[in-house]
């Protein structure tokens, strides 16, 4: 009974270690509890002067449902973009809750 005990205690300890530890080695910084970030994605011609902006978002909803287009394709689409110049891309995360995860792209 003992052993069956400690067995089911180290899996659980497995368990919370990969749980905890799961964002570490993520490209894009996240944080448990809260996430506000913004990155670069790529720059096209390594000119940052532009005319034009477009933005395309998606939202998540407690982890479970996620929905939108953040494509860099629908952001050219809202912001009548022919020629991307840079784009950046955002993620903002509370508890896990609402997640808004933004793409912007700058361009002619």
């Amino acid at each position: 009974m003992k052993d069956r005990a400690m067995r089911w205690l180290k899996a659980v300890a497995v368990v919370g270690m990969v749980v905890v530890a799961g964002g570490c080695a993520s490209a894009i910084p996240q944080g448990a509890f809260f996430t506000d970030v913004k990155l670069p994605v790529s720059s096209a011609d390594g000119e940052i002067l532009h005319t034009r902006s477009g933005v395309a978002e998606a939202k998540s909803y407690l982890g479970l449902v996620a929905a939108g287009d953040a494509s860099i394709d629908q952001a050219l689409r809202n912001g009548g973009i022919k020629k991307i110049k840079y784009v950046d891309y955002s993620a903002n995360n509370i508890l896990g809750i609402i997640g808004t995860y933004r793409t912007t792209v700058y361009g002619d």
